[in-house]
């Protein structure tokens, strides 16, 4: 079972599950959790090979997605979920395998295509660190800056920094192994027809106009809005923004 992190205690409609993306964990959405669980229960987890969670040797969408369905069963069954970026692409592949367990989507910009970046040089830059030689936060972000000089980015990743266990709470081997698969997205065969939202950062570039076929075919009850002025990390940009989105939706 992956680490789950609640918030709120309403126990008169599903839960909400949150699902981070890449190098995050639940505590990433800390914030926002606590300001929806002020009329709902919000539920954060940890993914496979991030934070808390369990090290596997897969890290595969189909994987991530059955995950996610032992943590709805476990929170009642059914949910309401939200995932960003690789979160929200296993949060897709859950309401396509097992679209029972979903009933409302909210996907934070993320499309159901393959993507041609990488993010490895991160995991390059994190693994060629000595943390022997770190031995505070703020060293290690002085040490990473040649590597990644986006300030932004580097606070980001320093969040899965065990500074006293001098390890990095990520699977880095795996995440390595895997970034085609993570940077792509699964043969699926389902379809969900529950209400879809796919919120995206006006000025990122992950959803395009060419992918609203695919997702309307996989999601035909799909809406798409943009928050102005966001990019692709929106709820953390504009996080008031995003948290009324994500509330008028799921509460609709």
């Amino acid at each position: 079972m992956l680490e789950m992190q609640t918030f709120g205690d309403d126990a008169t409609r599903p839960p909400i599950l949150i699902v981070h993306g890449l190098y995050g964990s639940g505590r990433n959405w800390g914030v926002i959790a606590r300001r929806l669980a002020d009329d709902r229960r919000v539920v954060t987890v940890d993914m496979r090979n991030h934070g808390a969670s369990r090290w596997e040797e897969s890290h595969d969408y189909h994987d991530l997605g059955a995950d996610l369905g032992e943590v709805v069963d476990a929170i009642g069954g059914e949910a309401d979920v939200i995932g960003h970026s690789m979160g929200g692409k296993a949060a897709m592949v859950l309401s396509l395998d097992s679209p029972d367990r979903v009933r409302r989507l909210l996907v934070a910009d993320i499309a159901p295509v393959a993507y041609s970046h990488t993010q490895v040089h991160l995991i390059h830059a994190m693994r060629a660190l000595d943390l022997t030689l770190t031995p505070t936060r703020s060293q290690a972000n002085a040490a990473l800056e040649a590597a990644i000089p986006e300030p932004d980015v580097r606070a980001f990743l320093l969040q899965s920094l065990d500074v006293k266990g001098q390890r990095w709470m990520l699977n880095l081997e795996v995440l390595e192994r895997d970034m085609e698969k993570i940077t792509g997205f699964p043969a699926v065969s389902g379809r969900f027809d529950g209400p879809a939202l796919f919120l995206a950062g006006a000025n990122s570039d992950y959803v395009l106009a060419e992918h609203r076929p695919l997702i309307k075919r996989l999601f035909p009850n799909a809406r798409q809005a943009k928050i102005p002025g966001t990019g692709h990390w929106l709820h953390a940009e504009k996080p008031r923004e995003f948290e009324a989105a994500a509330r008028m939706f799921l509460n609709g």
